[in-house]
């Protein structure tokens, strides 16, 4: 039986990672802030499902939360077999409306603690010769949007370099890019929901299969929606700074309200 570890591990995608890899058989490790909400997850998934589900408690907003992390990626006599970085966030407001210190809470998390996670995961998933990572980006990485588009760029990137670079060793990386999902995600951050027309949102655990199925196949990107493939593929045919124009247009009319 082999483990997963899930980082935001208690809504949303990775609530429906944690669902699908337990019904599949695999013993997790459920990573979150809030202890109350991973333990209640951890005995339904138990209950339910027979495997093992671990707890861990950290902020990844923190390097105390990330040291945790990684060490527990790193532990030899407890192998994990998949990681899937999914914890991030979303900040309400344009570039210097929104604050410094909260933009940079954001780069922690959606940047610095995957590169040192995926770091911890694949340096020994390699000495194994075997393994996978999912990090959680987003259809925003293709467009210009800010701090949190910009991070979600990074993600893809660093992920699909760091997939070139360990080919051939036995682990798997693949950046998972969807759109707009019926998560905790928009509530969290204060933006308003009501102008996003009903055929743009996504299935959670749709998703999540969609992307397993990937990963299997050995992609290293998966945009898990053919209405989303349509429109990234669109969105390539468009001059930059026309692109950018309509993605700021856009964000004023689907975007925080």
């Amino acid at each position: 039986m082999t483990t997963a570890l899930i980082t935001g591990s208690t809504a949303g995608i990775g609530a429906a990672f944690a669902r699908r890899l337990a019904a599949d058989g695999h013993d997790l490790v459920l990573v979150a802030r809030d202890t109350k909400r991973l333990r209640e997850q951890a005995t339904e998934l138990h209950d339910r499902h027979g495997i093992e589900a671990e707890v861990l408690t950290a902020d990844l907003a923190a390097d105390a939360g990330i040291e945790a992390v990684a060490a527990r990626l790193g532990d030899r006599r407890r192998p994990v077999d998949l990681l899937v970085n999914n914890a991030g966030f979303g900040n309400k407001g344009r570039y210097l409306e929104v604050s410094l210190a909260d933009e940079l809470r954001m780069l922690k998390v959606h940047c610095e603690a995957v590169l040192r996670l995926t770091s911890a995961a694949t340096e020994a998933m390699r000495d194994r010769g075997r393994g996978g990572v999912v990090n959680v980006a987003s259809v925003a990485a293709f467009v210009p949007r800010g701090t949190y588009g910009a991070s979600k760029a990074w993600v893809v990137q660093f992920t699909q370099g760091v997939a070139r670079d360990l080919a051939g060793s036995g682990v798997r990386l693949m950046a998972l890019c969807p759109g707009f999902v019926r998560t905790e995600f928009h509530e969290r951050a204060g933006m308003g929901t009501d102008n996003i027309p009903g055929w743009m949102w996504l299935d959670a655990d749709k998703v999540v299969a969609s992307a397993l199925h990937d990963l299997a196949r050995g992609r290293t990107l998966s945009i898990p929606d053919p209405r989303y493939k349509a429109l990234m593929g669109a969105a390539k045919l468009v001059p930059r700074g026309m692109l950018g124009g309509l993605s700021s247009r856009t964000g004023r009319k689907y975007g925080p309200q």
